[in-house]
């Protein structure tokens, strides 16, 4: 079975053809972050006219490359949700008049079991059953994953997701869009232990979490340091070990609660090295095998979302012509 998968779900097109004997075949990614950057975010009508424009030539090349065409589908997967609504509508429209256009079926995809999944393009899949971590501007989830489909919600970030918090202490740091990565990049030149900063919610039972108060305490620290790029970059390092650390005692106590042996860490947060080093070292400690998507596939992109629908499609999940999306969509309402 080969499948068209096409992901517009906020800032980035992302498009490519899974087939179920050969893997992946191709795929493509079109950026928005020039077009946000002076606007210091995602301006959403922007972002939705973007992807009328790159959709179709990057479904052009993604085919050119995988050698094929719409005769050669057996299906097309399109994100459904969450997302912004007017992205989600652009990629949705697209890919039910491709399918209907070629005679084949199409499926919305839940964006976040994309982002599940998404280690299940790497050659040593992790098997089921599972403890995702589901770390992104959007979303930081702890997730028992039994089966495709079977997902039960053990905590979630109570306000700011982790990556939303990055972004906006970065921009009280005077980066640039998008902030993650450019905090990262100036916590490499901190000053390990200048300043400390809290563990939230670690001192209490649950799997719950929060990273608003993290942000709050970046900004009164900054406003009671030197006004120079050390003091910008010690506490750049400070809030991010304490993200870092926040989720791995998260980690730590939900994998011995559910006695789980396996870890899996996606969603853009999980390209931040400093997580990834310090969950390995969790894993390491646990005797759990720790599994990530390749980085390119942190990000959103179209083959996770080409993965999950060559999955569902396979299992005879189908949709009519008509169809629809969701700008919120719970994870755990999924269907096995």
């Amino acid at each position: 079975m080969r499948i068209l998968g096409i992901e517009t779900s906020c800032d980035e097109t992302g498009v490519a053809v899974y087939d179920g004997e050969h893997g992946l075949l191709a795929h493509a990614l079109h950026s928005q972050v020039e077009l946000h950057a002076q606007y210091g975010g995602v301006v959403p009508e922007l972002a939705s006219r973007d992807h009328v424009r790159k959709a179709l030539p990057l479904i052009r090349h993604v085919l050119d490359e995988a050698s094929t065409d719409g005769t050669k589908l057996d299906g097309v997967a399109y994100t459904a949700g969450p997302g912004l609504m007017g992205a989600l509508l652009v990629g949705a429209a697209v890919a039910r008049s491709l399918a209907y256009a070629w005679g084949c079926p199409a499926v919305g995809v839940h964006h976040m079991e994309g982002h599940l999944l998404a280690p299940m393009l790497e050659t040593e899949r992790p098997q089921f059953p599972f403890l995702a971590l589901l770390v992104s501007g959007g979303h930081t989830q702890l997730v028992h994953v039994g089966a495709m489909g079977d997902y039960r919600l053990l905590g979630e970030s109570l306000d700011d997701a982790a990556g939303e918090a990055f972004d906006k202490t970065a921009k009280l740091l005077g980066l640039g869009y998008p902030g993650g990565p450019a905090l990262a990049a100036l916590a490499l030149r901190g000053t390990p232990g200048r300043y400390k900063f809290p563990r939230p919610m670690t001192d209490r039972p649950g799997l719950d979490m929060s990273f608003s108060g993290l942000k709050t305490h970046a900004m009164v620290t900054l406003k009671n340091s030197p006004n120079d790029e050390q003091a910008r970059a010690d506490i750049a390092l400070a809030f991010e070990v304490a993200v870092a650390q926040t989720m791995v005692i998260k980690c730590r106590r939900a994998l011995e609660q559910s006695g789980l042996s396996r870890l899996v860490v996606a969603g853009g947060v999980g390209a931040n090295q400093r997580l990834r080093g310090a969950l390995e070292a969790l894993g390491e400690s646990l005797g759990v095998l720790v599994h990530y998507p390749r980085f390119e596939f942190c990000t959103d992109n179209g083959a996770m979302i080409a993965y999950v629908g060559h999955e569902r499609l396979k299992a005879g999940v189908a949709q009519t012509f008509s169809f629809a999306t969701r700008a919120r969509w719970p994870l755990d309402s999924l269907s096995p």
